[in-house]
């Protein structure tokens, strides 16, 4: 009843945000194979939570034939949600929220999900990934890529959703990703810049030849972790402790997303160079073999094993679930 696209990859059971990489991935390098270049546009959508119109909402659950019981639930729901404001211990009237979805419902996210489901208006060889509110728009061709927007755009306008263009960019990646283009325009004349880094779930992607990531961000957002890790409790916490608390708070956000993503040696060498750099600040040491062997010692495996590992364990459920 609930059922999305299979380019939807929000709220959905065993899917996450790297499903959405790898399929972005997937799709890339089959195109730069071809020799194609690939056109990428990430679209930023207006707080896109708090604006679904409810009567939209119910007419794309009605055209799936719901049983008229639990349609009356959720028209219910939706149409009889009421909120106010509390300002320390004084309380507003009760007002009709008309707009959105309810925050922190379970129900929530799986209605956003079908609200936007029909943005997936794919073509033949573009393809319109969605999670949630994020969609990136993949064309072989310019031409493609501006009317893949144009349709969205129109389904998103019946939606009542509204483009952020100044946060929506476009990206080549492929054997032409440096060519001069026209820039992207929209059924409104906004037009769209190309840019050599855009950020998608939390991956900022690089226009080049092949599909890159710029891995400076997660190292900053980890040795910020790490720091502050340090900074607190590093004079008089034991070791085991703090090597926890890098691993379980730190090492996630230098990892993230990446087991989806193609690292070459010199990217993965980067990211050992991370941690080999902590443990010289932690044990006051410039030696690399003493630094190796306190590593053995704690059993702290270098971010190249970790992210082998979990590669590994990624593409074996990603080909299970494909399977299913």
């Amino acid at each position: 009843m609930l059922e999305t696209t299979e380019n939807q990859f929000g709220f959905k059971q065993g899917v996450g945000c790297s499903h959405a990489i790898y399929t972005v991935r997937n799709i890339i390098s089959s195109a730069i194979k071809k020799g194609t270049t690939v056109n990428m546009c990430a679209i930023d959508l207006s707080k896109a939570f708090d604006k679904v119109n409810h009567y939209a909402l119910l007419i794309k659950i009605m055209k799936r034939k719901v049983p008229v019981v639990i349609l009356e639930l959720l028209e219910n729901l939706l149409l009889e949600s009421y909120s106010c404001v509390k300002w320390n211990c004084v309380m507003s009237d009760f007002f009709t929220v008309n707009l959105g979805v309810r925050q922190g419902s379970v129900l929530s996210p799986y209605l956003f999900a079908v609200y936007v489901n029909d943005v997936d208006c794919s073509r033949t060889g573009c393809h319109v990934i969605l999670y949630a509110d994020d969609i990136l728009l993949i064309a072989p061709t310019i031409t493609q890529l501006e009317k893949l927007l144009h349709d969205c755009e129109n389904e998103l306008q019946w939606l009542d959703m509204v483009i952020n263009f100044k946060k929506s960019s476009c990206l080549r990646v492929g054997p032409r990703f440096n060519a001069s283009c026209a820039k992207i325009v929209s059924l409104y004349g906004q037009a769209l810049s190309w840019v050599k880094e855009i950020k998608y779930l939390g991956i900022y992607l690089v226009s080049s030849t092949l599909m890159k990531c710029d891995l400076s961000h997660a190292k900053s957002c980890f040795y910020r972790g790490a720091n502050e890790i340090f900074g607190k409790i590093g004079r008089f916490a034991s070791v085991n402790v703090i090597l926890e608390l890098l691993q379980s708070k730190c090492i996630p956000a230098l990892l993230y997303g990446l087991e989806a993503l193609p690292l070459n040696k010199t990217q993965l060498n980067s990211l050992d160079f991370v941690i080999n750099r902590f443990f010289m600040k932690l044990f006051c040491t410039n030696n690399i073999h003493i630094i190796q062997t306190c590593q053995d010692m704690f059993d702290f495996d270098l971010p190249s094993v970790q992210l082998d590992r979990r590669r590994m364990n990624f593409i074996s459920r990603f080909h299970l679930m494909k399977s299913v």
